[in-house]
């Protein structure tokens, strides 16, 4: 097949692309422009002209991990019962990471030399945060947690990411029953204890309305 010669936005999303593949399948070791762009079926100086150099590229690749993660979490759908919908949550992060891991590591572990974010690469997240986030204030609005939304967030997601990442390297258990025990666990606990605030404060309410009747 000829290389193409256009730098145009189809042959950028189609290196991309190809780029997030490559990725996937040879690890971060193996990702140089010259394999990018000979998968691409075009040049190397065409990739470097549409994406500066390599840690253009490597940007780009982050920039689209989350877009590819918001577009799992907009499959999501919305229940009447906040809790489960963040477990459900919880469960599609985790899935992503499952499915694409070296991806994840270039998201969340940096493990690119050529690539450090700087304050604006890390604003790539904020769409996802603010899901996360939405999730969590929803439990707070129930009453099923009690804190800051934001904080509870965090952690949530920490938790996620480093299951996750125990589960690919084949630690979090030996068995697929033991894998999904050590989850429910994880994520019931720590819900739970979000969730102790939210009920002592209903506790004290119904305490307070039996006192003044």
């Amino acid at each position: 097949m000829p290389r193409a010669k256009q730098r145009t936005p189809e042959l950028r999303d189609r290196v991309l692309s190809v780029a997030v593949a490559l990725l996937a399948s040879e690890g971060a070791a193996q990702l140089t422009t010259r394999k990018v762009a000979e998968h691409a079926h075009t040049s190397t100086p065409a990739v470097y002209e549409l994406f500066g150099d390599k840690s253009g590229l490597v940007r780009e690749i982050f920039l689209e991990g989350f877009r590819m993660l918001r577009r799992w979490f907009d499959e999501l759908a919305e229940t009447d019962d906040p809790r489960a919908d963040l477990v459900s949550l919880l469960q599609a992060f985790r899935g992503f990471i499952r499915a694409n891991p070296v991806l994840a590591e270039l998201m969340f572990l940096r493990r690119f030399t050529d690539f450090d974010p700087g304050p604006s690469d890390r604003k790539a997240g904020d769409a996802v945060r603010k899901f996360v986030v939405g999730r969590v204030c929803r439990c707070i609005d129930a009453g099923v947690l009690a804190g800051d939304a934001t904080d509870i967030a965090h952690a949530l997601v920490a938790l996620t990411e480093g299951l996750a990442a125990t589960e690919v390297a084949g630690w979090l258990g030996s068995s697929k029953a033991s894998v999904e025990r050590r989850w429910a666990l994880a994520i019931e606990a720590v819900l739970d204890g979000f969730g102790g605030g939210a009920r002592q404060r209903s506790r004290a309410a119904r305490r307070s309305t039996a006192a003044s009747t």
